[in-house]
Formats: C-alpha cells, sequence, structure tokens
C-alpha cells in the first residue's frame, strides 16, 4: 500500500506492506497535515513511521470512525485516571505518526479503543479534524470557561480556530489574533470578534511564540488564565512583571484525554455536528495521496491561504 514517511528530512510517498498485528484494519478517508508534521520535519527530527496523527476513516464492518492516535498502556496511574495523555510510556512512543505508523496511508491497525464512532451527521471525510478539535476541548476544560467569561484567543491556526469554536459553545465573547487574512476570516464565520478590545477573563496563546504569548498577557485581565495550547519549539520568554503584576495563571494543555466516562475526542466529535462551519472553514485544500508533497508544500503557506490541508487516500 501507499505510505508517507519522512527521510533525512525529505518527504517521500513509498510502497510498504500492508500492516498485520492485533487491533481493528481502518481504511483512511482523510488525514490533515498539522504543524507539528511541518516542524517535525524541517527540524530533522528522526520520524521512523509513516505520518499522520490527524485521522478518520472506515472500519472493515463499515463503521466511521476518527482515530484517537493514542497508543496508550491503559495500565498506568495516568491512564486509570483519565488523564492517559500522561501515560507512562510518553507522547513519543505512543502517538501514531511520530513513533508509531500513522494514516497518511491507504489503511492502519489500531487498537479498538483508538476508534471514535461518528455520530450522525459528521463526514467522515471531515472528520480528521476531530483530532486538533479535541485539543480545544481539553484546554477549555482546563481553563473553566463560563457563559460570562470574556474570552481571547492569540493565534490563527487550526487550534487558534477550534479554541475559538470550542470556546463559542459556552460564551458569546469570543476574540481572536490572527496573522493571516484567511485565519480572520475563518474566526468571523466562526464568531469571533476580529477586535479585540478591553480585557480578558481567559485567553488561549495558540500561536507558540514569545510575542503571541505578549499579546495573551497584554489581553488578560488582572486575575485571568492563560492557557498555552500551542506547542513551544523554540521556548518562551515570558513577560514575568506583567505576569506578577497581574497575578495570572498560566497553565500548559497537552493532548486530550477522558472526563469520567466521556472523552475530549467524543465531544468534539459533537461539536461539529452542530457546528458544521468548523470543518467548511478549516480546510482549505484536499488532495489525493498521490499529491502528498505538493500537499505538504500548499500547507506550509499560511500568507497564501492554507489552514487546514487534507490528504484524501
Amino acid at each position: 500500500m501507499r505510505a508517507v514517511r519522512c527521510e533525512q528530512g525529505h518527504l517521500h510517498l513509498v510502497d510498504v506492506d500492508r500492516p498485520q498485528g492485533e487491533g481493528v484494519r481502518v481504511k483512511i478517508t482523510s488525514a490533515g497535515i498539522c504543524g507539528s508534521d511541518l516542524h517535525l520535519i524541517s527540524s530533522g527530527f528522526p520520524l521512523p513511521a509513516t505520518l499522520g496523527h490527524e485521522i478518520s476513516g472506515v472500519t472493515e464492518n463499515g463503521t466511521a470512525v476518527a482515530i484517537e492516535p493514542l497508543a496508550i498502556c491503559g495500565a498506568c496511574p495516568a491512564c486509570l485516571s483519565g488523564a492517559y495523555n500522561h501515560c507512562v510510556l510518553g507522547a513519543a512512543q505512543t502517538t501514531f505518526g511520530v513513533g508509531r505508523d500513522g494514516g497518511m496511508a491507504d489503511e492502519m491497525i489500531v487498537p479498538a479503543r483508538c476508534l471514535v464512532p461518528l455520530p450522525s451527521g459528521l463526514p467522515v471525510g471531515d472528520a480528521c479534524l476531530a483530532e486538533p478539535l479535541a485539543v480545544a476541548v481539553h484546554g477549555v476544560a482546563m481553563a473553566g470557561v463560563r457563559p460570562s467569561h470574556r474570552v481571547a484567543v492569540v493565534g490563527g491556526g487550526t487550534i487558534g480556530l477550534c479554541a475559538v469554536a470550542v470556546a463559542r459553545e459556552i460564551t458569546s465573547d469570543v476574540a481572536l489574533v490572527a496573522r493571516h487574512d484567511a485565519q480572520r476570516a475563518a474566526g468571523e464565520r466562526l464568531g469571533a470578534d476580529l477586535d479585540p478590545l478591553g480585557e480578558y477573563d481567559v485567553v488561549f496563546e495558540c500561536a507558540g511564540t514569545s510575542s503571541s504569548m505578549a499579546d495573551a498577557v497584554r489581553l488578560s485581565k488582572v486575575g485571568a488564565s492563560v492557557i498555552m495550547l500551542a506547542t513551544y519549539w523554540e521556548g518562551l520568554n515570558l513577560p514575568a512583571f506583567e505576569v506578577a503584576a497581574k497575578e495570572l495563571r498560566i497553565s500548559g494543555s497537552s493532548s486530550y484525554a477522558r472526563n469520567g466516562a466521556v472523552r475530549d475526542f467524543d465531544i468534539a466529535a459533537a461539536i461539529m455536528v452542530r457546528n458544521p462551519a468548523i470543518a467548511a472553514s478549516l480546510i482549505t485544500h484536499r488532495l489525493p495521496l498521490d499529491a502528498a508533497v505538493d500537499a505538504f508544500d500548499i500547507a506550509r503557506n499560511r500568507a497564501a491561504g492554507a489552514i487546514k490541508v487534507v490528504l484524501t487516500p
């Protein structure tokens, strides 16, 4: 079968053996290109496996699913508590598309627990977005956003726009700071105010730079919560004086997990059904798997309008 892999910093579409072993075989319908994929490739990080952790498809019995891309141990204290994003095995070993073969391929085999059956009304071709949306669900829950809160989001990429969509499920007062026209248009379509005014109770930092964190601190009211939804590849310079003066609470947020019997992924899928504008606003390009190299080039060019580029095996 076909698979997208990275060798010595270069992307290739290669022929590999069909996956074998225990688990559920899924024929892939869509696989999104994440900013993390772009960074790992450009950084030279060793990627021994097929790429792709934003994945949806159809099982052999015809069930449409999104895939929660974590092959956790299921037995450590974190897993047993529901906080399996902190599984003792570590993210590099548990994450499909990083340390394990991911979904930029014709098919893959995953543990049954990774399957997220799609609710009626959610097209399987859009359901790869359940993964970044689950990241936002986790962060919004961590922040304890309430209907009375004013919320700001700094960063108009996929995670930032997902944060807008999830926060808008709770409060109507959501503002977005975004660099590119396509991001701003998508944010407006999702209900965000594009001209942040005043100070905010909760700010989601979704760009991952020192300057964007400075913007998040500036927008925060005294005692506000700042949630770090971004990945900080280059480290972070924190405006400590302002943080201390405002007595801000800054929290990191990692991936997604389970709260009681409900997974962040299940909530994300339900939100997508209620709000079809999420997929319509975020997915800007769909390309066949054979065009994977071109798709990654498109995904790198945010200024040209790319938000979420999706491969369709």
